[in-house]
């Protein structure tokens, strides 16, 4: 019971983060929407900084699934496949998560852009998740570099579909990332 009071206010405080932002949405409102009361909130959470960083490791956590999943599947089902031919895959996944009713745009760079000090926590957790996705694509690509140019793409794909609500821009990402990569344009569409 515990754990599913804990969890309730952290998907409550996302969801209402994701509306309205991070230092618009206060402890009150999120008190209200939960229905938990004070005691309960600073029970799990001792500031609504933590509360943040439960909230940012909860989606790191889903976004790490998503991608894992859709990846995995890939390789079962092109064994035989070059890994560099499983971005495709991690396009896929990117394009599932524009598509969710549930896409605000990137909780890391929204987090980010609100905690400029890079040296707050909030910050520091959002660069980490940012190098966790650099890290999926140079295991993808064996080449830094290029990483580093597909992330570029990435970030502008998510920032295209929250900003101007276009899902299509994980598609025209990918096919920008095949030309850079010089890989086949044609999607494995596994999701």
């Amino acid at each position: 019971m515990a754990r599913d009071k804990k969890q309730h206010l952290i998907e409550t405080a996302l969801q209402l983060f994701n509306k309205h932002g991070y230092h618009a949405t206060g402890i009150d409102t999120i008190m209200t929407v939960s229905g938990v009361s004070k005691t309960t909130l600073y029970k799990y959470f001792r500031s609504k900084e933590i509360l943040i960083l439960a909230v940012l490791e909860y989606r790191h956590q889903s976004l790490v699934e998503l991608f894992e999943a859709t990846i995995q599947a890939s390789r079962e089902a092109y064994p035989q496949a070059d890994e560099s031919y499983h971005l495709h895959a991690f396009f896929d996944a990117l394009q599932a998560w524009f598509k969710d009713d549930n896409f605000f745009g990137c909780n890391f760079i929204n987090a980010s852009a609100e905690f400029a000090d890079k040296e707050h926590p909030v910050h520091k957790y959002a660069c980490q998740h940012k190098h966790w996705l650099r890290n999926c694509l140079k295991t993808l690509l064996h080449d830094g570099l290029l990483a580093e140019q597909v992330m570029l793409l990435v970030d502008g794909a998510i920032v295209t579909a929250q900003v101007q609500n276009a899902p299509q821009a994980a598609e025209t990402a990918r096919q920008l990332a095949c030309r850079l990569c010089e890989l086949p344009a044609q999607q494995a569409s596994t999701a």
